[in-house]
């Protein structure tokens, strides 16, 4: 077991030095009777990085975040949570961690602050003057009841409950869900603050500007498996950017140029999409026409994300 000393030198740091990968698993499987909820599932969370997962409410995100918790046993394939089993070694790591789920539930006759001490206390304790600052960030009251506390405030009490723990590893699942955009906004800047710490983050949301404000490298999952994973710029790579380019002339038959797609032309203003790899041909194309003003935006996460939907969008969900 490790003793308290250790952690107290470096709760997360330590670990870093030996351990490149916080979480592995691969090759994933958990069915629930008949149903298969993941098939195959493969992620790597890198040691100090803060790890976007990504898919649709079914896809199989929590079912594998519960796995990975040790809450959940799988059918089959292997799962490392900081170098140990989750499943044989559970009451060790979830020391070593703090979980945050999308729907808090908490101990209605204790206050939130007497909460947050006891989660702190069952994660090997928490860093006072980060209780404190969080508490006042989050504009949360810590000495009303459990049950008085709406949807939003409990939520706030296990984020507060998580970022003052002393820990390596924060699991948060939907973690921003009931709360307003302000509060949305502080979590963001905390997640950073613990980014800036080298503290590991699983982050699972639906809010994806969150993600992509913050994630090192993301996952995103489909029908329970990984259909991809990297950093932005990796995925992006293959994806259109999208041009807001002003002209002196507009260059003939621009449809026909390889690689430029959703031309929309009024006047000497031109919108469209570029296949990555096109870029440079058709930026040398739109020059020698005599450029005023451009502006390049490259897909965003939204984008990504819906590639690997757009069936569903269009009413198609296959058989």
């Amino acid at each position: 077991m490790v003793r308290d000393s250790a952690r107290r030198r470096g709760p997360w740091s330590r670990y870093s030095r030996f351990v490149d990968s916080a979480i592995t698993v691969e090759g994933l499987v958990k069915r629930f009777g008949s149903f298969t909820a993941l098939n195959g599932m493969d992620l790597d969370v890198q040691t100090g990085q803060v790890h976007g997962f990504l898919g649709p409410n079914g896809s199989g995100k929590s079912t594998t975040i519960r796995v990975i918790l040790g809450l959940l046993r799988s059918d089959a394939g292997n799962v490392t949570l900081l170098g140990g089993d989750p499943w044989r070694d559970v009451v060790e790591l979830h020391r070593r961690l703090a979980y945050v789920p999308g729907d808090v539930s908490l101990w209605p006759g204790l206050t939130g602050g007497e909460a947050i001490d006891l989660l702190g206390t069952l994660r090997g304790g928490l860093d006072e003057s980060r209780r404190k600052h969080l508490l006042e960030r989050f504009e949360l009251d810590p000495t009303k009841k459990g049950r008085t506390y709406s949807k939003g405030n409990r939520q706030k009490v296990a984020i507060v409950a998580a970022l003052s723990s002393d820990v390596e590893l924060l699991i948060l699942d939907e973690p921003t869900s009931g709360l307003d955009p302000l509060m949305e906004a502080v979590f963001q800047e905390e997640i950073a603050t613990e980014k800036k710490r080298g503290r590991t983050v699983l982050l699972s949301s639906h809010v994806l500007s969150e993600v992509e404000a913050l994630a090192d490298r993301v996952s995103i999952i489909r029908d329970g498996m990984l259909v991809e994973t990297g950093t932005l710029d990796q995925v992006r790579k293959h994806r259109r950017t999208h041009l807001a380019v002003e002209l002196e002339r507009v260059p003939d038959r621009l449809e026909e140029l390889d690689g430029i797609h959703d031309v929309v032309l009024q006047g000497t203003t031109l919108t469209c999409t570029v296949d990555h790899e096109r870029t440079a041909e058709v930026m040398a194309v739109l020059a020698h026409e005599g450029i005023v003003s451009i502006t390049s935006t490259p897909a965003s996460l939204e984008d990504i994300f819906l590639s690997h939907y757009d069936d569903r969008l269009n009413g198609n969900t296959g058989s």
